[in-house]
């Protein structure tokens, strides 16, 4: 049996300019970390030649073509493997919709468990870029680029998309200190709103391509990611925050449904308790609310915001890993 494990993210700053019809005009880039949270994928030879495949439906079928989970069939497709296999799933965090990238978590770590069932090693540019090509270039789906990368890079990066479509990963260390200062006052709580990314991002594409003003508010948000990474390395947590706080509300401006009355108001109410910056994770509209505010802040904004569920987590250097049990 083959296990593997892949790290959810967060990202920080610029997410959105990292879809192609964005970067392919002009670069993007943005600040991602991946976290202790997972999804595992478990790859075992069946006894027969079919396919099982079990998630929150259970399928089996005599030929790949037939399945209707469509990150697993391509995968499948992709890796050259036509039966005789069973693939089952688990996550830490709910998988949709609650914007911690857990779509390409699931596409990277499944690739992986597939290339370990067939007994080949296989790269992290390699594993990022075929998942990017399954759920961009096949799929169609409207999303970017960065979620692959985090998960199968992991750890603190700042990732560029080029014009051409090459992407750079640029690790930003810092030293213990200053990772565990930055870790201890980030504040995530699950809102309990669901939405679908690929909705939000269609309407933002949708806003944005017909809107000059709107298409360098997008610029902006990929040069701050470089200003959020120079503040990070020298050690202006305070400015990181500020970066955040700047960056959400440009993401904001982009198109209806990336925010709601809601999300403004608890973010406005924790604000007011001490946070310097925070955001929606993912494309927006509901999942995770991260808030950047002083350790002995967070005690209050829990208690005013007391709808919403803390969850803990720590930042992951690891990427995508696959084991054999």
């Amino acid at each position: 049996m083959i296990i593997s494990k892949t790290p959810l993210r967060i990202s920080f700053v610029g997410g959105g300019t990292d879809i192609p019809w964005f970067y392919k005009k002009y670069p993007g880039a943005v600040v991602s970390t991946a976290i202790d949270k997972f999804v595992y994928i478990t790859v075992n030879k069946k006894f027969d030649q079919k396919v099982r495949v079990s998630y929150s439906k259970t399928e089996i079928v005599d030929k790949v073509e037939q399945i209707k989970h469509e990150l697993v069939r391509e995968a499948l497709k992709l890796t050259k493997i036509g039966g005789g296999i069973e693939i089952t799933s688990i996550s830490d965090i709910p998988s949709e919709g609650t914007g911690l990238g857990s779509s390409s978590s699931y596409t990277v770590g499944l690739l992986n468990a597939l290339y370990a069932f067939k007994g080949k090693h296989v790269g992290v540019q390699r594993l990022a870029s075929e998942a990017s090509r399954i759920e961009i270039d096949i799929l169609g789906k409207p999303v970017g680029k960065q979620d692959q990368y985090i998960a199968a890079q992991g750890g603190l990066q700042h990732i560029k998309f080029n014009r051409n479509g090459s992407v750079f990963i640029d690790p930003i260390i810092l030293p213990q200190k200053l990772m565990y200062k930055l870790q201890s006052n980030l504040l995530m709580l699950y809102t309990g709103l669901t939405r679908s990314s690929s909705s939000v991002l269609k309407k933002q594409k949708s806003a944005v391509i017909k809107s000059p003003k709107k298409l360098m508010v997008m610029q902006k948000m990929a040069d701050m990611a470089t200003d959020t990474k120079h503040a990070l390395e020298k050690g202006k947590l305070n400015d990181f925050g500020e970066l955040l706080h700047q960056n959400w509300l440009l993401k904001r401006q982009l198109a209806n449904g990336i925010s709601n009355s809601k999300v403004d108001k608890w973010y406005l109410i924790a604000r007011r308790l001490g946070a310097i910056g925070g955001k929606i994770c993912g494309a927006g509209g509901g999942g995770f609310l991260l808030l950047f505010a002083p350790g002995s802040r967070h005690a209050g904004i829990i208690s005013a915001l007391k709808d919403l569920k803390k969850v803990d987590f720590n930042f992951e250097a690891q990427g995508s890993q696959a084991f054999y049990v």
